[in-house]
């Protein structure tokens, strides 16, 4: 697996692309949304917004596994998450090419830029699959749930010889079963 396992999980926020509005805004409402979650990309966004959060402004939230969070902010609908999210919503999205975990954003059912998050390999995760290779493991494997693109970067910096993206947590134990 690969965040928190070859990977610090330590999410930071690295970009802001694609955006209608002004960063600051933007990153308060995702940072709304995400505010109560103690997922580590939640926790990145908050950390970048760095003001406080009046989670009172915040109704109707719900998280859609593997995709996502809803929910009205101020009695506006705002949606932060994958292209599945995107997707399910209806919401046209613009690509990142950029390697990382991307939120898309949609506000009012509109699409108004993504933000772009990425995390780092550990300093012992390289040695981790020389040593590997050396007890004789043949073939290394990486599972994760991020994307295609951040998946074949991490894998390649590691020295993995292959890996399977856009995994929810079942969809990793269906592969190591």
């Amino acid at each position: 697996d690969k965040t928190g396992t070859v990977t610090q999980g330590v999410f930071e926020v690295v970009g802001i692309h694609h955006n209608e509005m002004e960063n600051q805004k933007l990153l308060e409402y995702v940072a709304l949304i995400e505010g109560r979650s103690t997922h580590p990309i939640a926790k990145s966004i908050v950390k970048a917004y760095g003001g406080s959060l009046d989670f009172d402004r915040v109704t109707d939230l719900k998280e859609i596994s593997g995709q996502g969070v809803v929910a009205l902010v101020d009695g506006i609908a705002v949606a932060a998450g994958n292209a599945r999210l995107m997707d399910a919503l209806l919401v046209p999205y613009i690509s990142c090419h950029h390697p990382g975990t991307i939120v898309h954003v949609a506000i009012d059912h509109k699409y108004v830029g993504h933000i772009l998050i990425s995390d780092i390999l550990k300093p012992t995760s390289k040695e981790a699959v020389k040593g590997l290779r050396a007890a004789g493991v043949k073939k290394l494997v990486m599972l994760t749930g991020d994307m295609e693109t951040v998946a074949r970067s991490v894998c390649e910096e590691l020295g993995a010889d292959d890996f399977c993206s856009d995994l929810l947590p079942e969809g990793k134990v269906e592969k190591v079963e």
